[in-house]
């Protein structure tokens, strides 16, 4: 299993979906202890596993404590599992070194050997510490301060938002997420930093930790990530705020300091994590055109975060701005990217588009429901997003079963596919004549 990075992520976030399907199938999972049906506690398992934040079911009234303390642990071990198997076979892809030799890995020139592992689950674990301490202890002194909630209740309430933040999951006790909280900075702020910070992924962390705030000696990575990011929240924000600004339903009845906040945190969470302080089925077709993207690129690599990954989104639009202005290597920051690179984020563009696109076209052929919706539904899975227009309950089972398989999919397989082509089948000795085609 050691040697072979590519089956073991995918079986042991299968072991984990199935350990998570069978404890929320139990009648003390329930609030009512009835049995939950199978498919509603794979679906449920899946997403919190998955870190996506679909439901099928309310999960505050539905599921009982032990329910809920089941899908915290589940969504806590995933975001874990995600961070240092994303982060540790990364390191392992460095051409199909074994576990005993120097780990060469792909950010820029630096490199780590073996026994840095243990300082790779340090830095994981240290910050998951203090981001979820820090963050339920606001939430929490929030809840009971200003919402008349018990003192168990608000602590409850704010170790799962503030874990639910961290990993990225977007699962709420609330049946309306974060709504009744849109016009309160002290919980959507903190909610909306802990989100950004861990979708940055592990090597940006590292390179915070290790070199600060000396940008020119960060990675080419961690460089691309950071811009990459920033231009995607603003992107996010401007477009949400002007298109939104007037929609009755949603941001139209809210002064200007309320409107700037909860188009912040909307630009945030299409990103990766799933909450919403607004009614994202009132969105404008527009605002969703525009949430489709930010869906499908997601955050950083070897993080909490979805998506094709915002480096694979900066990598395509290097490659087609250096053929625009006639370049003949395509890079940032004075860095060309290796051939290798340019291919693997090609292959994981499109696979996850076709992906998409035939889960998309199959749930539309049995159902009537709004085009628009499901293909957001279908976005929102794969890039383990957990936004939902409010269609998840209202698919047929087959089409459950597709999202799961989206979240599944969506979760492991950029790892896998990642990986694989990193470390790649050997060579063969031989190459076929060049001949080109007519592209365009």
């Amino acid at each position: 299993m050691l040697r072979n990075p590519i089956r073991l992520v995918p079986s042991l976030f299968l072991l984990a979906i199935a350990i998570g399907t069978v404890l929320l199938s139990l009648p003390i999972a329930t609030a009512d202890g009835s049995r939950a049906p199978f498919l509603t506690a794979l679906f449920t398992s899946t997403s919190a596993v998955g870190v996506t934040g679909l439901v099928l079911v309310d999960t505050g009234t539905y599921w009982s404590a032990f329910g809920q303390a089941a899908i915290l642990l589940m969504f806590q071990i995933g975001g874990l599992g995600i961070m240092t198997a994303a982060t540790l076979f990364g390191l392992i892809a460095g051409r199909g070194f074994s576990l005993r030799d120097r780990i060469t890995t792909q950010v820029e020139r630096s490199q780590l050997e073996t026994g840095d592992a243990l300082s790779v689950l340090k830095l994981v674990f240290s910050i998951m510490i203090a981001v979820e301490a820090a963050v339920a202890v606001i939430l929490a002194v929030r809840m009971g301060a200003s919402y008349g909630m018990s003192a168990g209740t608000a602590l409850w309430n704010g170790v799962f938002h503030s874990a639910s933040a961290f990993n990225n999951a977007g699962f709420s006790t609330n049946a309306d997420s974060l709504m009744g909280y849109q016009s309160d900075p002290v919980i959507l702020m903190p909610v909306m930093l802990a989100v950004i910070l861990t979708a940055l992924g592990f090597p940006v962390m590292q390179d915070l930790r290790d070199k600060r705030l000396q940008w020119r000696r960060w990675s080419l990575h961690s460089k691309a990530t950071v811009y990459g990011t920033a231009a995607l929240l603003v992107l996010g924000f401007v477009a949400l705020l002007a298109m939104e600004w007037g929609n009755p339903a949603t941001l139209g009845p809210m002064g200007i300091g309320d409107k700037l906040l909860n188009a912040a945190f909307q630009s945030v969470m299409p990103r990766t994590a799933g909450f919403n302080s607004v009614d994202v089925g009132a969105f404008r077709d527009e605002t969703l055109l525009v949430s489709y993207l930010l869906m499908f690129i997601g955050g950083g690599s070897a993080g909490t975060a979805g998506g094709i990954k915002v480096t694979t989104f900066v990598v395509l639009f290097a490659i087609v701005l250096s053929e625009v202005l006639g370049r003949r290597d395509a890079g940032l920051f004075n860095r060309r990217f290796g051939k290798e690179v340019e291919r693997q984020a090609l292959t994981v563009t499109v696979l996850a588009a076709t992906l998409v696109f035939a889960a998309t076209t199959y749930i539309a052929s049995i159902t009537s429901l709004a085009l628009p919706d499901i293909l957001f539904e279908c976005i929102s899975a794969f890039s383990t997003v957990g936004l939902s227009t409010g269609i998840t309950a209202d698919l047929p089972p087959s089409a459950q079963v597709v999202i799961v398989l989206l979240m599944f999919i969506g979760r492991v397989g950029t790892i896998t596919v990642a990986t694989a082509l990193a470390v790649g089948r050997p060579s063969r000795p031989y190459r076929y004549p060049k001949e080109n085609l007519i592209v365009g």
